[in-house]
């Protein structure tokens, strides 16, 4: 498997490290992508979608001017036509794509935005093989055959995987095919063949750009997104997650639980044996906590010795349970070898009917006070 990593990083062109080992799949399909990053790629991928249909919305109405100069009255006219509606149709997808972090809104506006001009070309194509161009309109006429070609050099500029680039690709490579395939008697064979093999090396080439770029992000969100002592998140992602899993939780009415974590008489160990020592300890805590934690739980440094534990799709009871078997697995232990405790307090958004963010974490805050009021080392949910 290691192996097998360090060939898929040396493909992409990464520098050994961009990436983490267990995160090479990520490139892969988008399904094992944290919320976060799924919601910040989407949001880039929006954005771009609306940059590149802004672009065509200007450009493509432009060329009717060069149509009517080169191409016979009656291809002009119905090519102008086409063009009308596809910039109406850009126009829509600028000012309608929506912004709301969600992959599927992001994946909707691609499908809209590669589908405008391959459909285009598709009938382009048809109306131009009913003319017979010769000289400068020829020369006009041979520009339409080069739309796929732009197509698929625009998917270098999406963070996108492997997976969503041949789900993107493949239609502008069957859209080729079918124009040539409607006109089979007078296709030249050879011909379509060759186009055809530089159209699916211009794919790949952009696949591979466009997977590089995803890596550079997944790298990026990964530096930022994490608290550098501990490796947990850090606050500011925390918070952004929270949401995130609050918005979710009401949407599928789910329960959604959070622990605040803060360990007992931390600021002695940085008294005593230093803060070098105190860090160690925090490092541990957070080791001890994620080798506990279930798939999709999040740890957040919240500040100093203070930590945040989003369980989503977990209610009070579960969340009980799961604090208990972190409590007696062990937290790790003090500098002077006596274990490590924390006072926790835990809130679950359908238990306490809370489903606003600063409230719930300020719920759990308080029930953690009252942990440490009533002697430590202990939880308090209501």
């Amino acid at each position: 498997m290691r192996i097998t990593h360090t060939i898929w990083r040396r493909i992409l062109g990464l520098l050994p490290g961009e990436i983490a080992s267990n995160e090479t799949s990520w490139l892969l399909s988008p399904h094992q992508h944290m919320p976060l990053l799924q919601q910040r790629r989407a949001l880039m991928l929006v954005n771009r979608v609306r940059l590149f249909a802004l672009l065509f919305a200007l450009l493509t109405p432009l060329w009717i001017v060069v149509d009517v100069m080169t191409l016979p009255s009656g291809l002009w006219q119905m090519l102008a036509t086409m063009r009308v509606l596809a910039t109406l149709a850009f126009v829509a997808l600028v000012l309608w794509c929506p912004q709301d972090g969600q992959l599927s809104g992001a994946y909707r506006g691609m499908a809209v935005l590669f589908a405008i001009p391959t459909l285009f070309y598709i009938g382009s194509h048809q109306l131009m093989t009913q003319y017979h161009l010769e000289g400068v309109s020829a020369a006009i006429g041979t520009g339409y055959a080069f739309l796929p070609f732009v197509l698929l050099a625009a998917f270098s500029i999406f963070p996108l995987t492997l997976v969503e680039n041949l789900a993107f690709a493949t239609p502008v490579l069957l859209a080729y095919a079918i124009a040539w395939s409607l006109d089979w008697s007078v296709a030249s064979w050879p011909s379509f063949g060759g186009e055809f093999w530089l159209l699916s090396l211009l794919a790949s080439v952009s696949s591979l750009a466009s997977i590089s770029q995803l890596a550079f992000i997944i790298a990026l969100v990964g530096q930022t997104i994490r608290d550098p002592l501990t490796t947990a998140f850090s606050r500011r992602s925390g918070i952004e997650m929270l949401e995130l899993q609050l918005v979710n939780a009401e949407r599928n009415q789910m329960p959604l639980a959070i622990a605040f974590i803060d360990l007992d008489h931390f600021k002695s160990i940085n008294d005593q044996f230093g803060h070098s020592a105190g860090d160690k300890t925090l490092k541990q805590l957070v080791q001890k906590t994620l080798s506990c934690m279930r798939r999709g739980d999040v740890l957040v440094r919240w500040g100093g010795e203070e930590f945040l534990l989003l369980m989503p799709n977990t209610d009070m009871i579960q969340a009980r349970l799961a604090l208990d078997r972190l409590r007696q697995q062990g937290l790790g232990q003090r500098p002077d070898g006596t274990p490590l405790t924390a006072s926790i307090g835990l809130a679950e958004r359908l238990a306490d009917k809370c489903n606003v963010r600063r409230q719930l974490v300020e719920l759990a805050d308080a029930r953690m006070y009252q942990a440490k009021q009533l002697g430590r080392d202990r939880v308090v949910s209501d």
